[in-house]
């Protein structure tokens, strides 16, 4: 009996969408909130940035986990290969640049909670510029290639997919 269902998972469906969604919104959410903040001088605005990134920050590293068991897991055939790996490589990345972007947002709120430099929202603009990417990339990986949807699985498994 096998330890994985007719997805190719041992949970009932995919967890790594659901974390890395919630990351993308507070992250999102973060960039308005100093964006905001930065044009009105609202301190409110800056606070709650800080708290989303630092909320997206450990989040991440549960999507990548996740993201990384669910690569594992799914039966990728050849067209799929290059999303994923670059998804992958991607994912790490972005991860690493979040915590950098975190720390340096929370040496910023140290030295003067109530200012954001514009460079640093010029950086954080270049970030979701690639968590756009990033965006692309799954979506590719999800509704085009199909990993770990039922027929794409059922598929490769019965050798339709080589």
């Amino acid at each position: 009996m096998s330890l994985l269902n007719n997805q190719n998972l041992p949970y009932p469906d995919t967890l790594h969408p659901i974390i890395v969604h919630f990351v993308i919104a507070m992250v999102f959410f973060a960039y308005f909130c100093d964006l905001r903040g930065y044009l009105t001088q609202g301190a409110r605005w800056l606070e709650v940035s800080w708290w989303n990134l630092v909320t997206a920050s450990v989040a991440i590293f549960f999507a990548v986990i996740f993201g990384q068991l669910e690569a594992a897991l799914a039966l990728a055939y050849p067209a799929a290969e290059s999303a994923l790996n670059w998804h992958t490589v991607n994912g790490w990345s972005l991860s690493a640049l979040l915590v950098a972007l975190t720390a340096w947002r929370g040496v910023l709120r140290r030295r003067n909670p109530l200012r954001v430099p514009a460079v640093y929202l010029g950086f954080f603009s270049f970030f979701l510029v690639l968590v756009c990417l990033q965006i692309y990339l799954g979506s590719l990986i999800d509704w085009v290639f199909g990993l770990h949807s039922l027929p794409v699985v059922q598929a490769t498994k019965e050798g339709l997919i080589p």
